[in-house]
């Protein structure tokens, strides 16, 4: 995997108006591209995630994989308010020498999806094989499917959906209320929060995994404990692990984000924009998703054109997308054929 920076030195103009006076964007790539781009796959991550889709997605995506770098070029960019290189709460305003942090302005889906497709246009990309991204990054996926239509040949959309339902949002503001509870939240620092997104990992994880997930990996073979029990020290270790490598403020905007995802906003409505995807479309449901259940991806392949679609069963909850790699793989291997 190769890891680049691109920055963007014109002011760019977010959804809400605001303007951010240059972007910086991390990416990594992996294989090599062909001349007429007929191997591009793009990939757009999820919330917490990173540009090494290599390192995130093992066993889809690197040598002998379905994504093998020996056949395809693999390209992921790290996403705007993310705190992995690319422009967030957590760099530096050039026009201040100061951090962002919450005078950072609020970002949508298609604050991200500009962000990529000005990537795409620097390194003149004139099409892409395949599009895909689960959860956040099919949201993005689908967003940029709709403004480019004929950009993409094949369109994967994995646990996502057409708007973020009024479910997600509780879940994610049940977050937000954690972060806000932390006193130090406020703080001008990079350590600011980190108490409160050990809490808001915590809440998420219920809603990445499901009752059964729970159930069958967290129970107690000692029917005499009353306290210290399993699923405790489980809650913890999540939200310890999420604060060694993740920062407050990206989770914050990150979140809102993903609250901003509907395709019909401004727009005729969400079956009209569905229907302006051209792409040859499979979409992926997880049985045990809690978070975007597979009503969600079922509504999404009965609005967009000749889309397929498939349910996975998973013990793993939403993120089954991310785990279930052989079934996945199986998948979208006949999606191809």
């Amino acid at each position: 995997m190769e890891y680049h920076i691109y920055t963007h030195k014109s002011p760019v103009v977010l959804e809400s108006g605001a303007i951010l006076p240059e972007v910086r964007i991390q990416y990594s790539t992996l294989g090599t591209r062909k001349e007429d781009d007929s191997n591009v796959i793009w990939v757009c991550h999820a919330l917490t995630a990173n540009s090494d889709v290599e390192s995130w997605w093992p066993g889809l995506v690197g040598p002998d994989y379905l994504y093998n770098p020996e056949e395809h070029f693999i390209i992921c960019a790290n996403i705007l308010s993310s705190c992995y290189g690319t422009t967030g709460p957590t760099e530096t305003n050039p026009e201040t020498n100061t951090p962002y942090f919450l005078s950072f302005p609020v970002v949508t889906i298609r604050d991200m999806v500009l962000i990529h497709e000005i990537l795409r246009e620097h390194l003149q990309i004139k099409k892409v094989h395949t599009l895909v991204g689960g959860s956040l990054g099919g949201q993005q996926a689908m967003e940029w499917a709709i403004q480019k239509p004929s950009l993409f040949s094949h369109l994967i959309l994995l646990s996502t959906n057409a708007f973020h339902s009024p479910w997600g949002i509780a879940f994610n503001e049940s977050q937000r209320m954690a972060i806000d509870m932390d006193p130090t939240w406020r703080n001008q620092s990079l350590d600011a929060g980190r108490e409160g997104l050990k809490t808001a990992r915590a809440i998420a994880m219920l809603s990445y995994r499901s009752y059964e997930t729970y159930q069958q990996t967290q129970s107690e073979e000692d029917s005499s404990k009353t306290d210290d029990y399993k699923a405790i020290t489980y809650q913890h270790y999540q939200g310890d692990k999420l604060v060694k490598r993740f920062n407050c403020h990206s989770y914050w905007y990150l979140s809102k984000a993903m609250d901003s995802h509907h395709v019909g906003r401004n727009r005729k409505s969400v079956a009209d924009a569905l229907g302006q995807i051209s792409a040859k479309t499979l979409v992926v449901g997880i049985s045990s998703d809690i978070l975007f259940p597979v009503i969600e991806q079922e509504f999404l392949a009965s609005q967009i054109p000749g889309a397929s679609y498939i349910c996975i069963d998973s013990l793993y909850g939403h993120d089954g997308f991310l785990t279930e790699i052989e079934k996945l793989d199986v998948v979208i291997r006949e999606f191809y054929k």
